[in-house]
């Protein structure tokens, strides 16, 4: 093989100072908090480190900027970086509806409302499923392996990933030699970058190869570069047991600099000896460019990445990934308390975690899903999938999709309320991909006008329904998605965007049910049929969720079109429709009816608790305003049970229910639960291996312990439990505009203040009576109610809540 030598110089230093995205009130979020990095003792608690090296996949740490992701090891002799590009997927362009559907429909409404369930579902399985039947896979990239030789036994090793600088980092010694490394995938450079260095001059010797498990890949060396290069081809579904089509090609790209030293480059591998320091720099792309056109040219996209950041030094590519992952990240700081148990590694305290006390763990946590957030999802990706943007996996546990009757809408419960607004828009370029083919969906399986999309979709925009009718035909996964238009809307008070993407996308979901919706011969009431309560029960006529989300849809429908001002005759059909859908009930044990019929077995611990939809993520239950649902939502969530081998998901769905029913010791012991047995060392959520929505529900559930403002107001501290006596929380963020410092003791409120980004009128509910003031002055109040202090306030004013003495 012929080998070509160069001497590779070193980056010259630049500093590149990056575009900011902002949308909504972003930029005054920053600003306002923009001195919490003074803080620097508590930024650097946010660690995870080790003692030795990842020994399997779950025990490495994540990289990413929402498209590029990696999985880091940290070995000394061997280091695997395992990484991921958010638009490699088997499949192709594709339509995935059956036509015809839509001519069965009556015939399966008719046998469920004649109770035969069974050969409705046998109808609906050959007539009305997905073509073909699954969805496709998310896949793995390649690795990159560097090969330090002689570095096998090393000693005083540490590996660690700083959450807060968003930097995986290794450190060990070789006799005198003390070698580091630093790994970061960069959103502004859209690069992983790994930087090595030793003390001591000249002892930087490694090899750096790449490889793929996709088998049509090959290496080569390309003007100074090693290149990875692959393309998708037919693959054996061992589901559908058939050959399905792909069609992707993708590319990886390395460039490595050295200070000192040499480097050769050929066909396998670049070799660098005797240099004091290196930098590797990871481009890759596929030929992905929408749903519908996959002519990307994946060679040229590395190229353009690569030639854009020449001349950067390390120090500028690190200091402008930093500031951009800190932009973000430190907009919120929560601090519980320390304990001697953060002198442990990570995975000892996690293992630990039962039988200690360590709230910096919890905070870690929380922390770390705001962390996940930030590298999974960025503007522009594709967003966070099951896995994130993390999988190493040929066939991944159900294809590491977009799962819409829990999952997907999960990953993204901490958006709004961790104030990372902005990792929110792939979701929301997601919706307007699956409205435009839920269309044809709609109309080929229902004809109904308006789009549906059922409990997944793919990189290819699939919304038919997958899998089995039973579980797969569950018209409301498009209705449950734009409730995150909507809260995206009550968080920031954007009205382009409510204009422009997120009322329209809401109406056409509403359009669809407004031709969907039948009457029940029973009862006359309008009901959703055929649906299922998520993979529970069988296909059914008229389940709890469906009206609830339903219900929700056209609520925030009327409201936004009132805002806007627009479609009156449309808006008041909906008031008028939503008032015939069949209600909330509540059955013979006290529990909130799961079905139409009161059929609930109080025996059923399953997973899904899906007909408590209305009290989270929904608003239509509370405290206060439905005592009866209230205590039958509770009813119903003691029934379920929390067992042990419940999914990570499952739990933290529990916990944030409790924190809405206003039950903070429940609420601690089901978040334990979920950091003892539903937690890996590297802190993702263990289920099937991985799944990443048990973490971002984690960190939102620890988010409504401390502050609720689904009703109307602003409530401090709903659920705080004895176990965090004393804390601060800064930053969180509330419906309507506002931004929320905390600070309690002896589990009391001590003081507070609230930012107003829009100007809104502020309610407030407070365990203890308070008073108000801004800029030095005292602010009038009104007492609505006990515990309840209403006030006006001026847009990019604070407030600060005090204790009355």
């Amino acid at each position: 093989m012929k080998t070509t030598k160069v001497i590779i110089a070193p980056i010259v230093f630049a500093w590149f100072v990056a575009n900011i995205f902002t949308i909504g009130c972003a930029m005054g979020r920053a600003e306002r908090i923009k001195d919490n990095g003074a803080n620097m003792e508590g930024w650097c608690d946010l660690k995870l480190w080790y003692h030795q090296p990842a020994q399997q996949w779950t025990e490495a740490m994540p990289i990413g900027n929402g498209r590029l992701g990696a999985m880091v090891f940290g070995g000394a002799e061997h280091e695997r970086l395992q990484f991921n590009e958010d638009t490699l997927w088997t499949g192709r362009p594709h339509d995935y509806s059956h036509p015809g559907a839509a001519g069965y429909l009556p015939t399966v409404r008719k046998l469920l409302f004649e109770g035969k369930q069974h050969e409705a579902e046998e109808l609906a399985m050959e007539q009305m499923m997905s073509v073909p039947l699954r969805q496709e896979s998310y896949q793995p990239f390649g690795d990159l392996h560097l090969h330090f030789p002689g570095h096998g036994k090393s000693s005083r090793y540490r590996r660690e990933l700083d959450v807060d600088a968003g930097i995986a980092g290794v450190c060990y010694h070789i006799g005198e030699a003390t070698f580091t490394r630093e790994v970061f995938s960069s959103f502004p450079d859209q690069v992983i970058v790994v930087h090595l260095r030793c003390d001591k001059p000249g002892q930087l010797t490694f090899t750096a190869t790449m490889d793929s498990p996709h088998p049509d890949t090959q290496t080569l060396a390309v003007d100074k570069k090693l290149v990875l290069r692959g393309q998708l081809h037919e693959y054996m579904n061992k589901r559908l047991n058939c050959k399905m089509q792909s069609v992707l090609k993708f590319e990886a790209m390395l460039q490595v600099t050295t200070e000192g030293g040499c480097a050769e480059i050929d066909n396998r591998a670049v070799h660098v000896s005797g240099a004091n320091a290196a930098t590797l720099i990871l481009a890759a792309s596929t030929s992905y460019k929408n749903y519908k056109d996959v002519s990307g040219d994946p060679t040229a996209a590395c190229r353009r990445t690569i030639e854009a950041i020449a001349g950067k030094s390390y120090d500028a590519l690190r200091k402008t990934h930093v500031a951009d992952h800190r932009r973000l990240f430190r907009r919120v700081d929560l601090d519980f308390g320390t304990t001697d148990a953060m002198k442990q590694p990570t995975d000892q305290r996690v293992a630990n975690f039962a039988n200690q006390d360590d709230p910096q763990l919890v905070a870690l946590y929380f922390q770390f899903g705001r962390y996940l957030l930030i590298a999974s999802s960025r503007p522009g990706a594709q967003p966070a999938n099951l896995q994130g943007i993390w999988n190493d996996k040929l066939d991944p546990p159900w294809e590491s999709k977009w799962t819409t009757n829990i999952n997907l809408e999960m990953n993204y419960w901490p958006a709004e309320v961790a104030n990372l607004s902005e990792c929110h828009l792939p979701l929301f370029d997601l919706i307007g991909d699956v409205a435009e083919t839920g269309r044809t969906t709609a109309k080929v399986h229902y004809n109904c006008r308006g789009w549906v999309l059922h409990h997944n979709t793919d990189l290819w925009r699939g919304t038919a329904p997958i899998n089995n009718s039973n579980h797969g035909i569950w018209v409301t996964g498009g209705a449950w998605l734009c409730q995150h238009l909507w809260e995206h809307y009550l968080f920031t008070g954007d009205r382009k965007f409510l204009a422009e993407r997120a009322y329209p996308a809401m109406k056409d979901a509403a359009l669809f049910f407004v031709g969907f919706l039948i009457e029940d011969p029973k009862t006359g009431w309008l009901i959703s049929a055929p649906s299922n309560s998520p993979e529970n029960g069988g296909l059914v006529a008229g389940p709890t969720i469906d009206h609830q989300i339903i219900r929700d849809l056209f609520t925030n429908c009327i409201e936004a079109a009132e805002i806007l001002a627009v479609d009156t005759d449309f808006r008041q059909r909906l008031v008028k429709m939503r008032g015939l859908i069949a209600p909330n009930q509540i059955g013979q044990y006290g529990q909130l009816q799961e079905w139409l019929e009161d059929k609930d077995n109080p025996k059923n611990q399953h997973r899904h608790v899906s007909h408590l939809f209305g009290l989270h993520p929904g608003k239509e239950i509370t405290r206060r305003g439905t005592p009866d649902l209230f205590a039958a939502a509770r009813k119903s969530l003691e029934l379920r049970g929390d067992v042990e081998g419940q999914s990570g998901w499952s739990k933290a769905w529990r916990v944030i229910l409790w924190a809405r029913l206003l039950e903070p010791e429940y609420v601690y012991d089901g978040l334990c639960d979920l950091l003892e047995l539903k937690t890996h060392p590297n802190l993702f959520n263990n289920h099937a291996g991985f799944q990443i929505d048990g973490n971002f529900g984690g960190t939102a559930g620890i988010a409504e312990m401390l502050l609720q403002s689904h009703s109307g107001e602003i409530h401090l501290l709903p659920a705080l439990p004895k176990a965090w006596p004393k804390g601060t929380v800064k930053g969180l963020c509330a419906r309507g505009g506002f931004e929320v410092d905390i600070a309690w003791k002896d589990g009391k409120l001590t003081n507070a203040a609230v930012h107003s980004n829009l100007g809104n009128k502020c309610r407030l509910r407070t365990n203890v009576p308070v008073s108000i003031e801004s800029d030095g002055s005292s602010i009038k109040t009104t007492n609505p109610e006990k515990d309840v202090l209403e006030f006006e306030t001026k847009t990019s004013r604070t407030y600060v809540i005090s204790i009355k003495k």
